[in-house]
């Protein structure tokens, strides 16, 4: 029962961690830190219209690969076969 509780808590770690970068990139960079990163072009767009349009696609994909790289190592740490 122990190791079930420590794998869902470092579980709950993780999708706790995702939902930050994701609020950050989303809302932070996307919403909040626009006119600041409209100074900054790449590739002929102000950086914050990037980042509200393809930025926070590619950190979103980033994610999940990191997220299920990281879920792996939780599996075989404890042994799960889910």
């Amino acid at each position: 029962m122990e190791n079930k509780e420590a794998y869902w808590q470092e579980n709950l770690r993780l999708i706790f961690i995702c939902l930050a970068i994701w609020f950050a990139v989303s809302f932070g960079l996307g919403l909040l830190l626009v006119e600041p990163l409209n100074a900054i072009r790449l590739g002929g767009y102000k950086l914050g219209f990037w980042f509200a349009q393809q930025g926070s696609i590619y950190s979103f994909l980033g994610l999940i690969f990191w997220y299920g790289a990281k879920m792996n190592k939780l599996d075989q740490k404890y042994h799960s076969e889910g």
